[in-house]
């Protein structure tokens, strides 16, 4: 599942929620990692960036969030 998100410059982001492998809390919201060392930040706060993933039930297992 999709979920659609607000990068840090102002530009729709949608982010596939099962390639998520890792979530960090960083000064301009939250910066969201994919595999092969991909990376986007979001100005959603850490929470609200979990709570969006959560409810797409497809949270990897063993995701970290930091």
């Amino acid at each position: 599942m999709f979920v659609k998100l607000t990068s840090v410059d102002r530009t729709p982001t949608v982010i596939n929620a099962s390639q998520v492998t890792f979530i960090s809390q960083v000064t301009d919201g939250t910066r969201i990692r994919f595999g092969e060392g991909r990376s986007v930040t979001v100005v959603e706060p850490l929470e609200e960036v979990m709570n969006r993933l959560d409810h797409t039930q497809s949270f990897p297992g063993d995701l970290v969030a930091g």
